[in-house]
């Protein structure tokens, strides 16, 4: 097994006042060669905006981008007419593929929102801009795990332009649970939104990340009650 730990306090960290962002990745003005991407996961944000603040128009392009809102509400628009309100437990995926602008901004104009925003490599470049998102129901996830994106189009499931899968996890502590590879040459990445576990040998606090790869099983015992957001992705050269 190969691994890779992320501390929650070792991320990069930008404060901008109406911004706080940390970067799990090599990311703006962030830089750390050891920490640039894990196989096709390229950008793990953890952002909170303050209200009525927001990204202005901005372009994207060959990049899958999974939007997880953890608390409030985001606001997104786009250069294709797309004018949608991401809430609580909504996950949105833009396919920027040959390219797209789009704005981010907080939905309210006082409370924060506070959202993880998550880049992809696509598996194949160019292809056409595509924008989806769904609310996924958190009773769902209770004591498992629940699949918000997959490389298949699948009715209750969002779908990206990479093998790669998206979970999320809700566990009481004291569960046990293990993990393997998707795929033969898959990675899997587990970051602690809330709580404590032990996964293998380590203990993760919240918001600390880890990477492994070239594995069979990773055993995880819960220790407090536990919010997981598990990414499976290929392990690119």
């Amino acid at each position: 097994m190969e691994k890779i730990i992320h501390r929650a306090a070792d991320r990069g960290f930008a404060d901008h006042g109406w911004l706080k962002s940390h970067h799990t990745f090599s990311f703006a003005n962030y830089y750390n060669p050891e920490t640039i991407h894990f196989g096709a996961l390229r950008v793990l944000n953890d952002d909170e905006v303050k209200g009525g603040m927001g990204f202005g128009a901005h372009p994207h392009d060959n990049m899958e981008i999974v939007s997880i809102v953890l608390d409030g509400a985001l606001a997104h628009k786009d250069n294709t007419g797309r004018d949608k309100i991401i809430n609580k437990n909504d996950v949105q995926i833009m396919s920027a593929g040959a390219g797209i602008v789009h704005s981010e901004f907080n939905a309210s104009k006082t409370a924060p929102v506070s959202f993880l925003q998550i880049w992809v490599f696509p598996k194949y470049r160019n292809v056409p801009p595509r924008y989806d998102q769904q609310t996924f129901d958190p009773g769902r996830r209770h004591n498992r795990w629940q699949v918000v994106v997959s490389p298949e189009q699948e009715e209750g499931k969002l779908w990206l332009n990479q093998d790669a899968w998206f979970s999320l996890g809700n566990f009481d502590a004291g569960q046990r649970l293990t993990i393997t590879p998707k795929q033969q040459g898959q990675g899997s990445y587990l970051f602690l939104i809330s709580g404590e576990a032990k996964v293998g040998d380590e203990i993760l606090h919240e918001r600390d990340g880890i990477g492994v790869s070239a594995y069979e099983q990773l055993h995880i015992e819960v220790n407090k009650a536990a919010e997981f957001l598990l990414i499976d992705v290929p392990m690119l050269q």
